[in-house]
């Protein structure tokens, strides 16, 4: 049977202190996965995170009971520093320190023993192969070593050993391999529609989501979302119903909450939970992002049913909801694009939108760019074919819809475009402007589309 050995690390894309986007999901599944693995040992990456930084009894477990561990403290991300503390509290040796090249560490843990890997000065990998054997030399030396590498344990004579009842373990290894087999089978349900996540969802093991970890129930949560469909967010809203307590009141899963009371019509409890997040942690991209679609959905609804004046309130409400978001962090430009699109419906285009254009389009080729296919994901290209055409650049808004078309994985995705230029198009046809050019990019998104539908079904 192979130790255990816990990632604590950051997750996605994350700006460091060199002035680099470093996207940790690579580093993981790059260096620190095989390199654990090479090392003769089974890798658990930490998923609190992405639950929004709640500590729950399965992150407790996984630093008390995992054999070794493996903290990456590149970009002092506070998550990682509270776990690392744990771990040198609990566990007297077996920890391994990593970190990027020429990060700058605190002086509480810079005498610590640590190793650097390498990334260029965009943030990729430069010697993925020699990084993975520096984290198995260094786990095997943990193996072997006897001397105890935590602090507190180093400086503090008579500091408690921890002593793990063998039956414990056992009983956590069966936990982990039971939410290995909950998210592989997510994944795999994902890609085949709601039916399957379902059916995943009605394993008598997640029956009683107490006694499930965290991690399994927001992967669960986040493929409802990921099929698209109205019966998705319904299954969503009822998922929030049955979480413990705590879990519920974590700000991805109230974002998701929101996200889902809208997309099935409930509009007013949605904007009630998106500012009451709000309220808590403060204006954010993402949860800004969802209230300015809250906003716009609104707006749209009130457009169509011939209530101009409603409208034109929700309009800018939206435009304020999608700013703020974007103000918030400027490296998201979704919230960005959404702000400057929806300038150009009101009846005179908001003279703001001149000047966030060229920053919104900044933040989009910034992530495009760090991306080492150079091409970046979805949301990145349809974000610059929409600035295209905002900015009246057919040629370049031709090459962002060919990109975009390349990458897209999900039915929702091109609609969700469309819908924009649609709604850009429709407003300058109103103000006698030819845009033919524009519905021919709003056909291939919706040909695309029905081709993703088509490959689902």
């Amino acid at each position: 049977m192979k130790p255990l050995c816990f990632v604590l690390m950051p997750f996605g894309r994350k700006p460091e202190g060199a002035g680099r986007i470093i996207d940790f999901d690579a580093v993981y599944s790059q260096i620190i996965a095989p390199g654990v693995e090479a090392a003769g040992m089974e890798p658990i990456r930490a998923d609190q995170e992405e639950i929004g930084g709640s500590i729950h009894k399965p992150m407790f477990e996984r630093l008390m009971l995992c054999d070794y561990a493996i903290a990456d403290v590149t970009g002092a991300n506070p998550n990682v520093y509270y776990e690392l503390g744990i771990r040198h509290a609990l566990r007297p040796r077996s920890t391994v320190i990593i970190f990027a090249e020429n990060t700058t560490l605190p002086f509480d843990i810079a005498a610590q023993r640590g190793a650097p890997y390498h990334l260029d000065d965009k943030g990729g990998l430069t010697d993925p192969e020699g990084d993975r054997a520096m984290i198995a030399r260094k786990l095997r030396s943990a193996h072997e070593n006897l001397h105890d590498d935590s602090p507190l344990f180093q400086m503090i004579d008579g500091m408690p050993r921890l002593e793990v009842d063998h039956a414990k373990t056992d009983i956590f290894r069966d936990h982990v391999a039971i939410a290995e087999k909950y998210k592989t089978a997510l994944a795999d349900a994902r890609k085949a529609g709601v039916e399957a996540v379902l059916a995943v969802a009605a394993d008598p093991g997640l029956a009683d989501l107490r006694n499930v970890e965290a991690g399994v129930i927001v992967d669960l949560l986040l493929s409802f979302r990921a099929v698209g469909t109205r019966e998705g967010c319904e299954e969503m809203i009822a998922l929030h119903a049955r979480m413990p307590k705590e879990l519920q009141q974590a700000r991805l899963v109230r974002e998701q909450l929101g996200f889902a009371l809208n997309r099935v019509g409930r509009s007013e409890e949605a904007e009630r939970v998106l500012l009451d997040v709000i309220k808590e942690f403060g204006q954010s991209s993402e949860t800004n992002g969802l209230l300015g679609r809250v906003y716009k959905d609104l707006w749209e609804m009130a457009k169509g049913e011939g209530r101009s004046m409603e409208a034109r309130g929700y309009l800018k409400r939206a435009i304020a909801a999608y700013r703020a978001g974007f103000e918030a962090d400027w490296r998201d430009a979704y919230p960005g694009i959404n702000a400057v699109t929806l300038m150009e419906m009101q009846a005179t285009p908001d003279p703001a939108q001149k000047d966030l254009l060229p920053v919104v389009r900044y933040a989009a080729l910034q992530r495009v760019r760090g991306d080492e296919a150079g091409v970046g994901n979805y949301w990145d290209q349809a974000t610059l074919l929409e600035l295209a055409v905002l900015a009246r650049d057919i040629d370049a808004a031709e090459e962002a819809a060919s990109a975009a078309l390349s990458v897209v994985r999900e039915p929702w995705q091109p609609a969700t475009t469309a819908r924009n230029l649609r709604l850009i198009r429709e407003m300058r046809e109103g103000r006698g402007e030819d845009a033919a050019w524009i519905a021919e990019i709003e056909g291939a998104l919706h040909e695309a589309e029905t081709r993703l539908k088509g490959a689902a079904s």
